[in-house]
C-alpha cells in the first residue's frame, strides 16, 4: 500500500519576527541628522531597511544598539541595506534637544541617517514611537525590500541572529 505524502513542515520566523509581515506606518520626523533630505520609508523600497530606535540617555542603545547599528552601516553598501535612527524622546525631555543630540552623533560617530521622532502632542510618547507600538528603547525592526516588518525587537539584540536574518533577506533577491 502506498501512504499518501506527509505534509512537509513550513519555514518558521526566526523568533520575534512577525508572521503576518505588516508594512510600518509611516514615520513623523521633526528633524534630520546626518542626510540633505527628509526620507521616507517608501523612498526606501528595494533595499533592506534596519531602523534603530533609541535614546541618547539609554544605557542599552549606547552599549549595544548603536554600536551594532554602526557596524551593519559600514558592512553593507547602501544600496543593499539602510540603516536609519529614530530618536525616541519619551523621557528627561529637557536633556535631550536637537543641538545635544547634534554633539552626540558626533562624538560618537555616528555616520547613518538618524530622524528625531515628531513629539506627541501632550509630551508623552513620540508620534512615531507609539504608532509602532515601540516598548522602549533600544528597539530593532528590520523591513524587506518590499517594506514588510520582518524583525521587531526590544533590547539588545543578538548579532548572529540580525546578521542572519539580513543575509536571508539578501539571499531573497
Amino acid at each position: 500500500m502506498i501512504e499518501p505524502p506527509q505534509p512537509q513542515p513550513q519555514p518558521q520566523p526566526l523568533p520575534h519576527e512577525p508572521p503576518e509581515l505588516p508594512e510600518l506606518p509611516a514615520w513623523q520626523i521633526a528633524q534630520w541628522f546626518n542626510t540633505d533630505r527628509a526620507l521616507q520609508l517608501a523612498d526606501l523600497r528595494g533595499r533592506i531597511v534596519l531602523i534603530h530606535a533609541f535614546q541618547m540617555l539609554c544605557p542599552g542603545c549606547v552599549a549595544h544598539g548603536l554600536p551594532l547599528a554602526s557596524k551593519v552601516h559600514e558592512s553593507f553598501a547602501r544600496d543593499e541595506v539602510e540603516v536609519i535612527g529614530l530618536h525616541c524622546v519619551f523621557e528627561h525631555h529637557d536633556a535631550m534637544q536637537p543641538h545635544a543630540l547634534r554633539a552626540f552623533i558626533q562624538e560618537y560617530r555616528l555616520r547613518f541617517p538618524i530622524g528625531v521622532d515628531l513629539p506627541s502632542a501632550d509630551g508623552a510618547i513620540p508620534r512615531t514611537m507609539a504608532s509602532w507600538n515601540l516598548q522602549g528603547t533600544p528597539s530593532t525592526l528590520v523591513l524587506d525590500r518590499s517594506g514588510r516588518l520582518r524583525l521587531h525587537h526590544f533590547g539588545a539584540v543578538d548579532e548572529l541572529r540580525l546578521g542572519a536574518l539580513i543575509g536571508r533577506l539578501e539571499a531573497q533577491r
